[in-house]
């Protein structure tokens, strides 16, 4: 997948009272490990690092 093929993400920021609080992760989806796992599943092959390379596939 390419950046251009990436679907539209919505992130909201909720308004809430009382004392500051984390925020956590953004709400983005986690790409790298999906990536990690479709291509072990695809190739017998792990990948434990980033970035990828094909040479390794």
């Amino acid at each position: 997948m390419r950046i251009n093929e990436v679907p539209e993400i919505e992130v909201h920021i909720l308004a809430e009272g009382g004392k500051a609080k984390g925020v956590g992760e953004p709400g983005l989806p986690a790409l790298a490990p999906a990536l990690a796992n479709a291509i072990f599943a695809a190739t017998g092959k792990r990948f434990c690092k980033m970035p990828f390379a094909l040479d390794g596939v």
